[in-house]
């Protein structure tokens, strides 16, 4: 018997990205509900109960209905793409690179917490360096990013697409998250190994997908000044092993003039890079990665397969 699929919330941008990755998968089979029933809660309650893995693309109080729906005695295994369980330690969090055997709890678990998109960068950079003694855990960390506007779902869309909308926005690039209290802080504390939560400022571009996360660093205030071939050393040594994540070498990147957040579009990797001038005392870590690839959609459909490895017959 294949496995039965369902998406929650296949009709917002995360789900419609899952959907089209699985169209032409026969190994699966797809459980879905028309878009005029999204909101028939029996309906939706039916469809996970009868699904082997659930995957959430919902808003935060959705997702936790979802999960409350299925009120633990049910078989259904989860992948929560919201914010809802980033931080819960009862959910296998969903970034199988973090750490050695990280793939494993996912394969293993029954609840899984996708991470976010730009979570996904800062912490692919931060806590390698924090584990291997580089990064005190409570040096005052920033991070700065661009994404594609997709990272908004349907309704940031619609504002810079549809000049006629009311709310259009206009501008070729801005800066939000002004209140420095961005639903993603938590998560990149938490997963970045950090004593606090980093300074995030984050922006979006006139582009429908893609991604910067950047992470600037003073080296001198790191423990034993590192070099920055002590932070490429230490980022090669924590993804040895795996094909997903590409530590870009310091010699390919001095020779580049600019960074393309699109470049990894339609895919489900990530770059990492090194940049600075040896001896001068400063680095900025930066990761490159298609927000609806391994920032969201690409990374759920990483995480099904992994669980799918360990269904039971």
């Amino acid at each position: 018997m294949k496995p039965r699929i369902f998406i929650d919330g296949e009709h917002g941008t995360t789900g419609l990205q899952i959907r089209q990755r699985l169209a032409a998968r026969g190994d699966l089979d797809m459980l879905s509900i028309p878009e005029a029933e999204r909101r028939n809660d029996a309906l939706r309650e039916e469809m996970l109960k009868a699904a082997d893995i659930a995957i959430l693309c919902l808003p935060d109080d959705a997702a936790k209905q979802a999960v409350a729906m299925l009120d633990g005695t049910n078989s259904t295994r989860v992948i929560d793409t919201s914010t809802a369980n980033r931080i819960n330690p009862d959910w296998a969090y969903g970034f199988a690179e973090l750490d050695e055997g990280q793939a494993e709890k996912i394969a293993s678990a029954r609840l899984v917490a996708n991470p976010g998109c730009y979570p996904t960068g800062a912490i692919g950079l931060i806590r390698p360096l924090v584990k291997a003694g580089i990064l005190p855990s409570g040096y005052p960390v920033t991070v700065n990013a661009v994404s594609g506007y997709t990272g908004g779902g349907k309704q940031l869309v619609a504002q810079m697409e549809n000049e006629d909308a009311p709310d259009h926005i206009g501008s070729p690039h801005f800066l939000y998250g002004l209140t420095l209290t961005h639903k993603h802080l938590p998560e990149m504390k938490e997963h970045g190994l950090l004593d606090h939560l980093p300074i995030f400022s984050p922006s979006v571009g006139r582009f429908a997908q893609g991604m910067i996360v950047q992470v600037p660093l003073h080296l001198g205030d790191l423990n034993n000044a590192p070099s920055l071939s002590d932070l490429h050393a230490a980022l090669e040594k924590h993804y040895a092993g795996q094909d997903v994540v590409e530590i870009v070498s310091l010699g390919d990147s001095a020779k580049l003039a600019r960074i393309d957040p699109t470049e990894l579009n339609d895919t489900d990797r990530m770059k990492l890079f090194v940049f600075g001038t040896e001896g001068k005392g400063q680095a900025n870590l930066v990761a490159v990665l298609d927000n609806l690839g391994k920032g969201a959609s690409g990374a759920a459909v990483q995480n099904m397969d992994l669980m799918l490895s360990k269904r039971a017959v």
